[in-house]
């Protein structure tokens, strides 16, 4: 077999998640204490891959400093900056050289999924295609860009996201390509080019065959502030396959290193709580609850159905109901941020204040 490579598209904006992205980029955003690309890392890993290159562009040091070369994951990671956009096809085209002509995977760094792919691998092999695309089965086809296949799984046409009720097809373009080398003959040098828009459409007109994969394992593009949350607490509910962090102190709970819970907690999974992490006496955790490292949690505050990135703190008698709060935010005392609020990073809600549902605060605001 030799060594398996892969390239993880990492470049992207993620503009729909802002405010969350304002300092950060979309493959970094935590899922369950982790990057989302550290799952897709661990999963190319899972699946005998040892090389893998990533296309930077956006917050590119953090994705590095985070990454390094891999060794932390057993893997070798590359790295290939963009000054420019190269667009997805583009990205892979600048890379050529990486694959050493061999069959390759694309995927992208910032959606969560256990897909098998190796079983990707072995179906791309079998109907000896140019390409393999693997495909979604979605519920509001309108989201995204679908794809039609014939009886044989080779792919006759696409939708860009249809009207409802105009759908030919409900699956969705995942975003995870197995490639041969001869896909780089179409795809020009040094210009921006994107598979969907570009490299697809013109293997349909050439006749040249390419197949679809469908699969029935966990897929999830995080591409909203909504699908963002449900990712998290589908994680911690097990209905994806990825590696919680921490110890898992009794079923449904992880607590990390250098932990300080005091009396009177109270902590109902599924809760995910990082390392360095105080819960302050009569504090209540009302699952599914994500804390990250370094969170201080003060005397019976409130948490129910959110996501607390790291560092900064919750007040005393402060109540998160199904919110989202970035990195070094702080919520002092007898706040309250509601349902599907969002609070970015380093900002400062006040005493007493109550952000009501919805409410987006952009990273470093204070609000008082």
């Amino acid at each position: 077999m030799g060594n398996k490579k892969a390239m993880v598209l990492a470049a992207g904006l993620g503009t729909r998640l802002r405010p969350l992205t304002d300092l950060i980029s979309k493959p970094m955003a935590p899922i369950v204490n982790k990057p989302v690309m550290e799952h897709i890392i661990e999963l190319l890993k899972k699946h005998g891959y040892t090389d893998v290159v990533c296309n930077l562009h956006y917050y590119p040091e953090a994705i590095k400093n985070y990454f390094g070369d891999g060794a932390k994951w057993g893997i070798n990671i590359s790295y290939s900056y963009e000054e420019v956009l190269m667009g997805t096809a583009g990205g892979v085209k600048k890379v050529e050289g990486f694959f050493e002509g061999k069959t390759f995977l694309v995927i992208s760094g910032d959606a969560l999924t256990d897909i098998d792919l190796t079983e990707v691998v072995e179906f791309h092999k079998q109907k000896g295609g140019i390409a393999t695309l693997v495909l979604t089965k979605v519920e509001d086809p309108s989201q995204f860009g679908v794809v039609i296949l014939d009886k044989d799984g080779k792919i006759v046409g696409f939708q860009e996201k249809p009207l409802p009720g105009e759908e030919k097809s409900n699956l969705a373009n995942s975003g995870i390509y197995v490639f041969e080398p001869e896909i780089f003959n179409y795809i020009p040098e040094k210009k921006f080019y994107d598979f969907g828009k570009n490299v697809f459409p013109d293997l349909l007109e050439k006749d040249i065959a390419y197949y679809g994969f469908k699969h029935n394992q966990y897929w999830n593009d995080v591409g909203s502030l909504e699908e963002y949350q449900r990712g998290n607490f589908d994680a911690l509910e097990g209905k994806v396959k990825v590696n919680i962090p921490g110890v898992q102190i009794r079923e449904g709970v992880w607590v990390g290193k250098n932990c300080r819970i005091q009396e009177d907690v109270v902590i109902i999974p599924p809760v995910c709580i990082g390392d360095n992490c105080t819960i302050k006496k009569g504090a209540k955790l009302f699952g599914p609850i994500i804390l990250g490292n370094n969170t201080i949690v003060d005397e019976r505050a409130v948490l129910y159905r959110g996501i607390k990135w790291g560092s900064g703190y919750i007040g005393k008698d402060a109540s998160l109901i199904g919110a989202i709060i970035g990195y070094n935010a702080k919520i002092k005392d007898k706040a309250s941020v509601l349902e599907k609020a969002v609070i970015g990073s380093k900002s400062i809600i006040g005493d007493g204040i109550i952000i009501h549902p919805s409410v987006k605060i952009m990273s470093n605001e204070i609000i008082k």
